[in-house]
């Protein structure tokens, strides 16, 4: 974080590490990955805030008793959600009706929520060993949530969730068009400029993807207070988190004023208990 030039960093983990283990133990999994954050904010002030970890929602009770004592009693920033729980006939989406009593609690709480995709391993085999799940399938995952979400209707029916999707969205901005169009031929009562208006009420944070070609697609996609710096570490190196960083530095470079509203301005409004603290 020194290194990097970051003062306060925001800890997650977001995807469904615990969908192996007995419900019971879930609940303790997720209060001991929530007090662990908890702690660390208590522990070093203005450095960390920290999103909460649900148990697999599915179990609904769960997570809504965990959702109240992360928010009420650990005080957390939000909190994360994957974009499927499950796998094979038993996977059910965030869009899912299921989830429609979670989505409506963090809707009442105007909660803020990062969604993230889940290392869900494709059909086939991974093609060599430099494109693993994180590289070949969690970007489209995190496509996949957003669209879900647009197309059901949960996004226009919960306006007061704030969601931010890691990776720039992952293909959103590019595959967002395609949804758009083909989504309504197939019967999505939504027309094509309110999904693709809908599309654009995210938030997109630039882990793994603070790059020319990505930060152009998103500037013309949504307006600059919807873009967030992150890094994605520790699961990268600090080396590859730096990389991005100074690509987005670079990028913003003769926009002063931009860079800041990136780097830690746009944070500070969804965020305002950090003060003045930049977030990443």
């Amino acid at each position: 974080m020194d290194g990097l030039g970051i003062a306060t960093a925001i800890l997650s983990l977001p995807n469904d590490l615990e969908h192996n283990l007995p419900a019971t133990q879930r609940r303790t999994f997720a209060r001991t990955v929530n007090s662990l954050g908890h702690q660390a904010v208590e522990d070093h002030p203005g450095r960390f805030g920290f999103f909460a970890h649900l148990p697999t929602p599915t179990d609904i009770d769960a997570a809504l008793e965990e959702l109240t004592y992360a928010l009420d009693t650990l005080h957390a920033d939000g909190v994360t959600l994957t974009n499927v729980y499950g796998v094979g006939e038993e996977a059910r989406s965030v869009g899912d009706v299921l989830f429609e009593p979670l989505w409506a609690e963090l809707d009442r709480r105007g909660a803020l929520v990062f969604l993230h995709g889940e290392q869900t391993p494709g059909r086939n085999r991974m093609p060599n060993r430099f494109l693993p799940t994180p590289v070949s399938e969690v970007p489209n995952e995190t496509y996949k949530a957003a669209a879900d979400l647009v197309t059901s209707g949960r996004k226009r029916q919960y306006p007061n969730v704030r969601i931010i999707l890691s990776h720039s969205g992952g293909s959103t901005p590019f595959l967002a068009a395609r949804v758009a169009a083909l989504s309504h031929y197939l019967g999505c009562e939504l027309s094509p400029e309110e999904i693709i208006a809908d599309f654009r009420t995210f938030y997109y944070e630039t882990a793994l993807s603070g790059f020319e070609t990505n930060l152009v697609a998103l500037e013309n996609f949504v307006p600059p207070e919807r873009i967030l710096f992150g890094t994605d570490f520790p699961a990268v190196s600090p080396q590859t988190a730096g990389w991005y960083t100074d690509n987005v530095d670079t990028y913003f470079a003769d926009r002063p004023e931009l860079l800041a509203q990136v780097m830690h301005g746009n944070a500070h409004t969804l965020l305002p208990r950090l003060g003045a603290s930049t977030i990443a």
